[in-house]
């Protein structure tokens, strides 16, 4: 089988390397040297004929196919063989006909992205931002690129105006100037490159990367090319951040306009575009166009060349719309990370406090009834005890020590037979209750469970007795763990004045440090677990029937403490759902809230450990530390109750009547910057919703916009400012004269981050008038083209005529022609 070839000009035969086994092994080598030395191998493996070299092709893999394993030695010449035919097949752009090979140099300033321009066109390289300005080391894109990479062989071919080019980019350093007049020879185009964050390299390209060309190609077009485009409405902070530590940082008065450039390439008379690889933005137009350039002038060269008739001259580029940028996050920060702790800090600082338990008969511990109650369902029905009238004939001049009279438990048994069901009900436990609302439809709901205490609840009535007598009752018979109870009027520990508060002596069996433990527990929810006397701590949480705790005991004991983080969290959830009942009831409130459209109850001891500004009200020398009423003018009851929500529960609620941002003006006031932020995210959501219904929010924004900023709102100022920003034009054609009001740092903030910018409509404009001027030049050069085409033909005379009628026909032809029809 003998290689398909042709003979070269000196009579030399092509073989192709694949018919080398037929040689012996000693000789392959001086036999494979010999036979690609000669002119006929070189065109067997990548001559001019393009069909005699596929031939070829075919051939030596068919051989290839055939030959030997790859062990041996013709099959090591043959893949040699292969390979070298594979090298040179980036020589055939240069022979292959009707392809125009392109020499394109890219030349300017050092680091303005000459090189990843090149490696974007070439090696369809994409890189972020933060990539490309991390760190800049000055590199170059190396030619024998098309030879070595098999791929960027082929993305070097294209197809312009019906023209097939093979584009061949040469990469120069920007301070080798003696080096680089080597790349300027036999140029077909230049790209020169400036970089439009650096108002230098432009000045450069008029002082001395123009003159430079000219001097060593005077004849190869140019094409002015803007770098790094995306810097234009990048966070030039985050930019600077990004660069190496040495490195010059960008300031915004050194972001070019597009008509910078269009000016300067307006002064040379050649054309402009604008680049971004980081957006992949004009990096096609740029290189498309430098062919288009270069076709051109290679066609009033190589005029006879048919297939560059239709080559176009280099066309405009549309403007670069930059992304809309995307809108703030509303970020809600944590939540103070004392507000656990403050309950343990107001049992030790008793502020407020508005209970006195005493162990011992000596010992006093101060208290308060919120924290107690929801805590624990005994204390909530002994602090809801009606100390009636009745009960104080048996107490008065007796003291609460003294049992109670026959006479009062016949009376009292009495009355419980009289109004048993109504006793039952609000004697109904906390835990029954929730067990039973939690219950399924399908599942049977427990009964209520009535304590020994049933004939005395009564409602929430704490009013001093009549010529100040003390009310009170003996619970020995009620509870285990209480032996009376009486309403007194005490000396607050803080403030030393005398008020009413509740004393309640506990059994005498109950010792003062693990009842502390107990009381931290209910103020907390939470149980050390180094407690020295759990034995006791259990004894008491038993008498107390807090069950929750005598359970995590158990645990401790059990060495199974990590149980009780369970436990602690459904304390709290438990609690939460009791303070929501106690705000809605306003059962055991102490303060009043006078607002604009009425009054709200609430807790001193709840507000004053979840606020700051409370506990500096209320434990501080101003007047409303010692009133049960607290006027807050400008404050609507939707939005206190809403405050008085988050801070009993740390959670957000909304409401109908809520009005937004009267609620973050009063979360404000009162210095809650985590509800502040809860609101604004609140407003978020509701303002995009709206939007995306279609309902118009511009109004809206423009109002919430200086209040936030005023009011210490900055997120939802930010979003604000953004919403307007990306829907300028038309929040100027609703609301002109309050955009004309706005503040100037407001005003200066629109010009600068408007979308879509003005130096973007402003090109836009520009390209708009240019397109029509384009398209008007090509009307009239197609205007001015001849329409008439002249149709030349030939007679053709009949073999069978004389001489004579032949040559009459050739002068009537010959005349024919001198007068030939118009078409």
């Amino acid at each position: 089988m003998t290689c398909a070839g042709s003979s070269d000009g000196e009579g030399g035969t092509a073989l192709c390397p694949a018919s080398l086994q037929s040689l012996g092994q000693s000789h392959h080598a001086r036999a494979l040297a010999g036979l690609l030395a000669t002119p006929g191998a070189r065109h067997c493996l990548g001559g001019s004929d393009p069909q005699g070299r596929l031939l070829a092709q075919g051939s030596c893999q068919e051989k290839a196919m055939e030959s030997p394993g790859k062990g041996s030695p013709a099959g090591k010449m043959t893949a040699m063989a292969h390979s070298l035919s594979q090298l040179m097949d980036s020589d055939m752009d240069y022979e292959r006909p009707n392809v125009e090979t392109i020499k394109c140099v890219v030349v300017g300033d050092n680091a303005v992205g000459k090189t990843r321009l090149i490696c974007a066109r070439a090696c369809n390289a994409t890189l972020t931002q933060y990539q490309l300005l991390a760190t800049h080391v000055p590199t170059v894109w190396a030619i024998d690129q098309y030879r070595v990479c098999q791929e960027v062989l082929e993305r070097s071919r294209d197809v312009v105006d019906d023209v097939s080019v093979s584009l061949r980019l040469w990469d120069t350093f920007g301070d080798h100037h003696k080096d680089r007049r080597f790349a300027y020879g036999r140029s077909d185009v230049v790209v020169l490159c400036f970089s439009i964050a650096n108002p230098n390299s432009l000045h450069h390209v008029k002082t001395m990367w123009y003159p430079e060309i000219k001097h060593f190609c005077p004849r190869a077009p140019v094409i002015l090319v803007g770098c790094q485009l995306d810097l234009r409405y990048a966070d030039l902070e985050a930019v600077n951040r990004a660069r190496r530590p040495l490195a010059r940082p960008i300031k915004p008065n050194e972001i070019l306009p597009p008509e910078k450039g269009r000016e300067v390439a307006k002064e040379l008379g050649i054309p402009y575009y604008e680049t971004s690889v980081v957006a992949q933005f004009g990096v096609k137009d740029v290189f498309d166009n430098a062919i288009r350039a270069a076709l051109i002038s290679r066609r009033h060269l190589q005029f006879w060349k048919s297939h560059l008739r239709n080559v176009q001259r280099p066309l405009l580029q549309a403007p670069f719309l930059p992304p809309k940028p995307p809108p703030p996050i509303i970020i809600v920060p944590d939540p103070p990370s004392n507000n656990e702790e403050r309950p343990a800090h107001l049992l030790e600082d008793p502020l407020c406090a508005d209970v006195i338990l005493v162990l011992q008969e000596k010992i006093k511990i101060y208290a308060h009834k919120i924290y107690l109650s929801t805590s624990s369902s005994k204390f909530y029905d002994l602090f809801l005890m009606d100390l009636s009238e009745e009960d104080q004939q048996s107490t008065v001049g007796h003291g609460f020590g003294a049992a109670v009279t026959a006479a009062a438990e016949r009376m009292l048994h009495q009355e419980e037979r009289h109004h048993g069901r109504d006793f039952l009900l609000r004697a109904a436990s906390f835990d029954i209750c929730e067990s039973a609302e939690e219950a399924g439809p399908g599942q049977r709901k427990p009964c209520l469970r009535a304590s020994t205490s049933d004939g005395i609840l009564r409602g929430d009535r704490y009013e001093n007795g009549e010529h100040g007598l003390r009310r009170g009752r003996n619970l020995s018979s009620w509870s285990r763990a209480f032996a009376s109870i009486q309403e007194e009027m005490a000396e607050d520990p803080l403030t030393y004045k005398s008020k009413l508060m509740v004393v309640v002596k506990m059994d005498a069996s109950i010792q003062p440090g693990p009842f502390r433990a107990v009381l931290k527990y209910l103020y907390t929810g939470e149980l050390d677990e180094n407690e020295r006397d759990l034995m006791h701590i259990a004894h008491i949480a038993e008498l107390l029937e807090v069950f929750d705790l005598r359970m995590m005991v158990a645990n401790i004991l059990n060495n199974e403490a990590f149980m009780n983080q369970e436990i602690t969290k459904a304390f709290h959830v438990r609690r939460t759902n009791r303070v929501k009942e106690c705000l809605a009831k306003g059962t055991f409130s102490d303060v009043t809230f006078v607002l604009d459209d009425g009054a709200i109850s609430a807790h001193k001891p709840l507000l004053i450990s979840s606020c700051d500004w409370m506990a500096a009200m209320f434990g501080g020398p101003f007047v409303e530390s010692s009133t049960n009423e607290v006027a807050l003018p400008h404050t609507s009851k939707s939005c206190m109750r809403a405050v008085l929500e988050y801070l009993y529960t740390g959670q957000f609620s909304s409401s109908p009547d809520l009005d937004d941002m009267k609620l973050i003006i009063l979360a404000n006031r009162l210095c809650l910057p985590h509800l502040v932020a809860l609101t604004e995210q609140y407003t978020v959501t509701g303002l995009m919703e709206a939007a995306q219904m279609m309902v118009d929010i511009d109004g809206d924004v423009l109002v919430f916009l200086e209040l936030a900023q005023f009011h210490c709102a900055y997120q939802l100022a930010d979003w604000c400012l953004h919403h307007i920003c990306t829907n300028y034009n038309n929040v100027c054609r609703k609301f002109p004269r309050d955009m004309k009001a706005m503040s100037g740092e407001n005003q200066e903030y629109f010009e600068k981050h408007r979308w879509p910018p003005v130096w973007y409509l402003k090109e836009e404009d520009h390209y708009q008038r240019a397109k029509k001027e384009r398209e008007k030049e090509d009307y009239l050069h197609l205007k001015r083209q001849p329409k008439r085409r002249w149709l030349f033909w030939n007679a053709s005379s009949s073999p069978s005529s004389s001489p004579s009628s032949s040559a009459a026909t050739a002068s009537s032809s010959s005349s024919s022609s001198s007068s030939s029809a118009v078409v």
